[in-house]
């Protein structure tokens, strides 16, 4: 069955505030309106001081970077970093879909409806149009990368076959670097042989998620460490201090 499935944040909110959870920290949420789920206080801590921070130490000559959103709704955070660093911004449009076997969830469809059903009927009657073919638009850049480093920011990397493809289109255009800066960097299956293969020059994801093994299979991978802000985040919560200052240096499109 298709990707329709219920969202079950709220009863696991509830469960675990249930359990006992007095406080809850957590990094980069996908929707942040999760926050709102749990009936304890929920402080939602942000990484991009910190990629940021990697941007302007680790990568030579990036005054002649861009910053690139991977499709038009990671604008917003695309912007929030090039305002920052005070870079120009790209944004990729017309992005591939999955493909129809990615949208199976393993579920049991309903059984298709026979020829004899009255759906059928009426889709095969005179005069009535039959459903187009969805087209793929063809991937365009709006922004110029000619002769820059293209440095592409996100929340979660997990499927790279979305940021390889990116990253074909962004070298055609002439991006001389790519980066992939993430906050989450789950590199599921077989993500570590397609990013050595592939355009991308470093992918800088934190460790939040445990990678070790990925990191081992291609060198391209590189962390950066956040455990001094969740340590830092702890110790204010237990000491009862104001936690302001740990969200300095952050926008709300983080």
């Amino acid at each position: 069955m298709r990707k329709r499935g219920c969202i079950v944040t709220k009863l696991l909110a509830k469960m675990m505030c249930n359990s006992g959870l007095t406080h809850v920290i957590t990094m980069d949420l996908h929707q942040k309106e999760i926050q709102g789920f749990f009936e304890c206080p929920v402080d939602n801590l942000r990484a991009s001081p910190f990629l940021l921070q990697y941007i302007q130490e680790c990568i030579p000559d990036y005054r002649n970077a861009v910053i690139v959103a991977r499709n038009p709704g990671a604008a917003n955070k695309a912007t929030s970093y090039a305002e920052r660093l005070r870079l120009g911004i790209a944004v990729i449009h017309g992005e591939q879909k999955e493909a129809e076997n990615d949208m199976v969830d393993g579920r049991n469809s309903p059984p298709p409806a026979s020829k004899d059903s009255i759906f059928t009927r009426i889709m095969v009657a005179p005069g009535v149009p039959r459903p187009q073919a969805k087209e793929k638009p063809p991937i365009n850049v709006v922004g110029d990368v000619g002769g820059r480093i293209a440095i592409m920011v996100d929340d979660m990397i997990d499927d790279v076959q979305a940021f390889v493809a990116a990253a074909e289109v962004l070298k055609e255009r002439g991006a001389y670097k790519i980066y992939v800066m993430a906050t989450h960097g789950l590199l599921s299956s077989d993500a570590p042989r397609l990013i050595e293969d592939s355009p991308i020059d470093e992918v800088v994801v934190t460790n939040t998620i445990p990678h070790e093994i990925q990191k081992l299979q291609c060198h391209k991978i590189k962390t950066v460490d956040i455990s001094v802000l969740l340590s830092e985040a702890i110790r204010r919560i237990h000491n009862k201090e104001s936690m302001s200052y740990l969200f300095k240096n952050v926008t709300l499109e983080d």
